[in-house]
């Protein structure tokens, strides 16, 4: 019988650089659609037990021992693939429990660092989708709150409880197009907290209760002052959250290696007068101190599992000082930034006009096995694929 390894165990391996082979049995639309880097394609149906893609070329590299890792959408077709490898005389073959439902559920826990002893921020990767939440704490008070964070409630729970803290708000930066809200909206309920987002998201016509914050405005976590400010353009009611003197959320208005597109929400020439918006909107960021860190909402994942400008379970950030010095778009006019943020914008998130939709509160879930199925693949929220962040 084939074994079965946990995503957080693949996880594991491929920080290690161990040496095995890993395949991906979906679809090859799927997979080029997105995938693990290190994965190769060879397409297995799990229903008929036929193999479908050519194996042979890899079959000619391997030796009988070579230690094998199949992952496929749930784990099932993957499951049969390996039946079929140890039919071959493979001995040393694993299928991933979940599959890449599996994968989109892994996070690195990153802590970032902070000037006062009295604020602790703890970054949540999630490593598949390139989503990125934040746990903010008082040590003074033990208590935190919760930015962006994804469904996955529990994980964000778990690390604020092992690092001594109570939640108690929590905070979303905008209206996300590439992944679900229900974690925020289920923990309002559940733990009976405020749950704020600036007040201009109003814009949006939500369908859900929220703690509205006006520009400028401030919440108080404990002794740890979070500051609202307006950042629209890449969407009309985004709010950046800025942490003391110490970091600011920038959500999707804002990354590390690239800056925020605009036609998630935006069409046509709507798209290019929310590009002049979110330039404004990046100047007044750039207004911020030289060390106030950068923290955005997600990273960039290309469809083949490739990070660009960051490192997993490293701290993904930047700060003010550096991006008004590195990012080449930031120091363009205004014309030159318009024009360059759609020269070559990625295709569009997985599914996101649904996402929007459920996220606004004009939309039902059916179950979780919808809310997985909406979710899978990369977050494209970024303008550009590449980095517009130099090194020099």
């Amino acid at each position: 019988m084939v074994k079965t390894i946990t995503a957080e165990e693949l996880k594991a391996k491929i920080d290690r650089d161990e040496d095995f082979a890993l395949f991906d049995t979906r679809s090859p639309e799927d997979y080029e659609n997105w995938h693990i880097a290190e994965a190769e394609n060879v397409e297995y149906s799990a229903t008929h037990e036929e193999l479908r893609g050519d194996f042979d070329r890899f079959d000619r590299e391997m030796d009988a021992d070579t230690e094998i890792v199949n992952i496929c959408a749930v784990g099932e077709a993957s499951e049969a693939f390996g039946e079929y490898l140890e039919d071959r005389g493979y001995s040393n073959v694993a299928s991933v429990e979940n599959g890449m439902e599996g994968w989109s559920r892994v996070y690195d826990e990153v802590p970032i660092a902070t000037r006062d002893d009295d604020i602790e921020i703890i970054q949540l990767q999630r490593r598949a989708k390139g989503c990125l939440g934040y746990v903010v704490g008082c040590k003074r008070t033990g208590q935190a709150a919760l930015i962006d964070p994804t469904r996955h409630t529990q994980t964000y729970l778990e690390v604020a409880r092992d690092h001594g803290f109570d939640v108690t708000a929590v905070f979303e930066t905008h209206i996300h197009a590439d992944h679900l809200m229900q974690g925020g909206k289920r923990l309002r309920d559940e733990l009976d907290v405020p749950y704020y987002l600036g007040s201009e998201i109003e814009t949006r016509n939500p369908q859900f209760e929220y703690d509205p914050v006006e520009p400028n405005g401030t919440v108080d976590i404990g002794e740890v002052t979070i500051k609202g400010v307006h950042t629209p353009g890449h969407t009309t009611g985004s709010t950046s959250w800025l942490v003391e003197d110490e970091a600011v959320m920038t959500g999707d208005t804002l990354f590390v290696e690239s800056v925020g597109r605009t036609e998630l929400q935006f069409e046509g020439g709507d798209a290019r007068d929310a590009s002049s918006v979110l330039y404004e909107t990046l100047q007044k960021l750039m207004a911020e101190p030289d060390t106030v860190k950068v923290l955005p909402a997600h990273f960039n994942v290309t469809d083949d599992g490739e990070y660009v400008g960051v490192t997993p379970g490293l701290p993904m950030q930047s700060t003010i000082g550096h991006i008004r010095t590195h990012n080449e778009m930031v120091r363009m006019s205004e014309e030159e930034y318009v024009e360059a943020a759609f020269e070559n914008i990625p295709s569009k998130p997985p599914n996101y006009e649904e996402v929007i939709a459920t996220n606004e509160g004009k939309r039902e879930l059916e179950s979780e096995e919808e809310a997985d199925e909406l979710e899978l693949g990369p977050n494209r929220c970024a303008a550009t694929e590449e980095s517009v962040v130099g090194d020099d």
